[in-house]
């Protein structure tokens, strides 16, 4: 990342009165990882020498410090069950770790925020061991733990892999028969977090008690887990002697630098940091809460985008800022209910560029490649295709009811299928192939298949195959290629790629997966826009 970049971010965030900063290494240099060419030589040059100056997070703490000595309150990233670059890590302790969570706290860091979890003994022992190293320098810095409420089983299967954390068998066992329906799993998702939360709260606390919820733009779990947990008291007043981070004067915060308000109750909080002891002490108070979050794009412009978390929840809330499902449901598809839309990339990968060789080889021609979607969709090795985020060792069990189909596409045709369902009209809920959602239930699937095909396929049979069905309204399609196989289609101006869709198509969202459920809206757990 460029220098300049930093130093914009952090003096925008200075002028704002921003000074909590998380510093986190994050995502390799993506010109890096593309190999792009795309910058000047001099440009190319600073890049370069930046990536070299900021390679850990350790550099990014030192260099904050280094530039704004006090001014900013700096927090790092630490792991209770050890960190892994690796998507399927054999070894990681915090053991190993502690080294440079000391570097990074020596550098100038002031408080700690965690990877989610949900081995709470894993927790306690970690957040132990911190606090009685030789070292001292953990002794009293504030220590976050982070948490992700459980929104759906897909979801928590994912997110765990990726975050490698372990989910204990206990949860799993509570989950798992329930999996299917996501009203019951954050029901005991909310009963899991509020255990983890109750048995932390009582373990003995240097300072006082902070969490931040990894919330997914998804608030009504947290709310109600919050609320369940008495995480905010109704007055400031029962905060446990930890009022001095927060001022409850109902006074404007004109001339107040570094300082931010919300009002619940009647009554103003202003959060700040600039009144304690050490000017970069974070703005933490007992039982304080941090989320990460957006306001939805639909949301009135005089709707309360705050809201008063003190409040029971209400479920019939027309200003609701999220949604209740993160399936999703109709609606406008940016709501953050639809969750971050499916990309391919590099950097996509389920696994490191060395798994990837063991677990596909290195093919050479189409026929090994053909081999290799054969063998996947038969059920033998692999196990997982680059387009599979690996949650689930196996196929959707609803495949089988089209593997056949498939495996003609495939072996008949060489066309390289990644994606599929078959159509599904009105089955119940509980199905045990199709059913989702809660009981008492009809789901709906609209069938469909993504693959890849050679162009002469496209552009000779397909298209015009296509063209005359979606012409009479039976079909819908949307095509895109690379630039050398533009030469058939209608090419982008640049020449890179090509884009073709039915008509209807162009601009409409296709719910291709929905349900029907007592007293609940139409919900729709999958979709296809271009």
């Amino acid at each position: 990342m460029k220098r300049k970049l930093i130093d914009e971010a952090l003096e925008e965030a200075k002028i704002m009165g921003i000074r909590n900063i998380l510093a986190l290494r994050g995502d390799p240099p993506r010109e890096e990882e593309y190999q792009l060419d795309t910058e000047s030589g001099e440009e190319e040059k600073e890049i370069k020498e930046n990536n070299q100056e900021f390679v850990w997070a350790i550099d990014l703490v030192r260099y904050i410090r280094r530039k704004y000595a006090d001014f900013f309150c700096i927090g790092v990233a630490t792991y209770p069950e050890g960190h892994s670059d690796e998507s399927h890590p054999q070894k990681q302790s915090f053991e190993h770790d502690l080294p440079y969570l000391i570097g990074k706290v020596q550098a100038g860091a002031d408080f700690l925020v965690t990877q989610l979890f949900f081995d709470v003994h894993a927790y306690t022992r970690f957040e132990k061991a911190l606090r009685e190293h030789e070292s001292g320098v953990f002794r009293t810095i504030p220590i976050i733990p982070g948490l992700l409420p459980i929104q759906n089983y897909q979801i928590l299967r994912r997110t765990t892999k990726l975050a490698h954390c372990r989910i204990p068998p206990a949860l799993l066992d509570i989950l798992e028969p329930i999996k299917a329906d996501d009203e019951k799993v954050k029901e005991k998702g909310i009963d899991a977090l509020c255990d983890i939360i109750n048995e932390i709260q009582a373990c003995k606390s240097a300072q006082p008690r902070g969490y931040h919820f990894f919330t997914l733009n998804l608030e009504k779990v947290v709310g109600s887990i919050i609320e369940r947990c008495n995480l905010i008291p109704p007055k400031p007043s029962q905060m446990d002697g930890y009022d001095s981070a927060i001022d409850d004067s109902p006074e404007t915060l004109s001339g107040i630098n570094g300082a931010s308000q919300i009002t619940a109750n009647g009554i103003t909080r202003i959060l700040e940091s600039s009144n304690l002891p050490s000017s970069r002490r974070p703005s933490i108070a007992s039982n304080h809460l941090t989320t990460s979050h957006r306001t939805s794009s639909s949301l009135p412009n005089n709707a309360n985008s705050t809201g008063n978390i003190n409040q029971p929840i209400n479920t019939d809330s027309r200003s609701a800022t999220w949604d209740d499902f993160p399936n999703g449901r109709f609606g406008d598809a940016r709501s953050p209910a639809f969750g971050t839309p499916m990309s391919y990339s590099p950097s996509s990968l389920p696994c490191t560029p060395a798994q990837a060789r063991a677990l596909w080889g290195e093919p050479t021609d189409p026929s090994q490649i053909t081999a290799l979607f054969t063998s996947h969709l038969s059920s033998n090795n692999p196990s997982q295709l680059p387009w599979s985020d690996g949650s689930s060792p196996s196929l959707s069990p609803e495949t089988a009811v089209i593997r056949d189909h498939l495996l003609a596409l495939t072996e008949g045709r060489r066309w390289w299928t990644i994606a599929s369902q078959p159509a599904v009209d009105g089955v119940p809920s509980t199905d045990p192939t199709h059913g989702w959602g809660p009981a008492r239930g009809f789901v709906f699937q609209k069938p469909f298949v993504e693959f890849f095909c050679p162009l002469a396929d496209w552009t000779q049979n397909l298209r015009p195959h296509l063209r005359s069905h979606a012409a009479k309204g039976e079909i819908s399609y949307y095509c895109s290629g690379s630039a050398s196989s533009a030469s058939a289609a209608d090419p982008d101006p640049d020449g890179v790629s090509f884009f073709e869709t039915s008509e209807q198509s162009a601009e409409a969202v296709h719910a291709v997966t929905w349900g029907s459920f007592l007293g609940k809206e139409i919900a729709t757990a999958s979709m296809v826009e271009e």
